[in-house]
């Protein structure tokens, strides 16, 4: 198995600034696009626990858009050519309180699909 193969990487990197594009414009359709319609896909938040792309995307539905932030540092690792893992670290606009996500990424045939994500706030006890 390649680990960090650059090209896997590359796709990887491209998926994930699509998602922070599509989050930041509250492109909601493209947020659901990325990850994959499944019960077992899993979006641990701030302040909620969504287990299935269907309680995702009602949670999408009924937020009103994210915080506004600006990305920290980003880490992309890939193991062969279709499992990755990305974690940021995020700053919403107004706190310098650092915000931590990170997503399980999969190639499927219809492209890159986050199957786990969790995202939590430095010091909020989530």
């Amino acid at each position: 198995m390649k680990i960090d193969d650059p090209a896997v990487v590359s796709e990887v990197r491209e998926a994930l600034a699509r998602y922070e594009k599509a989050l930041m414009e509250d492109d909601i359709a493209a947020m659901d696009d990325l990850f994959r319609q499944a019960p077992q896909t899993v979006r641990y938040g701030v302040g909620e626990v969504l287990y299935g792309y269907d309680e995702i995307a009602a949670f999408r539905r009924g937020r009103g858009g994210s915080p506004q932030r600006k990305l920290g540092r980003v880490e992309i690792a890939t193991y062969g050519d279709s499992f990755a893992t990305a974690n940021v670290e995020f700053f919403r606009e107004g706190t310098d309180r650092r915000g931590r996500q990170s997503q399980s990424w999969v190639k499927f045939p219809d492209g890159w699909k986050v199957v786990s994500a969790h995202v939590s706030i430095e010091g909020s006890g989530s």
